[in-house]
């Protein structure tokens, strides 16, 4: 029995390779509910089988953005067939990404937080 040689962070180098191809992919959609959209990161599940897609919106209304990414997530993934090499090409799941959001509002808080104080001095 033979074992498979396993290959040093391949799983960030599929996710990386796939971030850029659903990027592009992406962007030849013509759904009026996708905005303009960033792929912010990927996640692959270990057995290759399905990649979590985290995006953020510049403008547009998130959750009808995400059901039709997740809609079009078939005609993604048959784009990454014929652009990735490798096996098994794993079904998208897209998610609306929050962490821009989250940063924004803390950056609010900590500015008025800063004001305040300086108003106390």
């Amino acid at each position: 029995m033979r074992h498979k040689k396993v290959i040093p962070n391949r799983s960030f180098r599929v996710a990386d390779q796939i971030q850029r191809d659903v990027a592009l992919l992406i962007r030849e959609l013509k759904d009026p509910r996708i905005g303009m959209v960033t792929v912010n990161a990927v996640e692959v599940s270990p057995d290759y089988a399905h990649a979590k897609v985290y995006f953020s919106l510049l403008i547009g209304d998130a959750e009808a953005c995400a059901e039709a990414l997740n809609e079009a997530a078939g005609w993604l993934r048959n784009g990454l067939f014929k652009k990735l090499s490798i096996h098994t090409v794993p079904t998208l799941h897209f998610h609306f990404d929050r962490t821009t959001e989250r940063a924004a509002d803390l950056s609010a808080l900590i500015t008025r937080a800063n004001a305040t104080r300086a108003r106390e001095d």
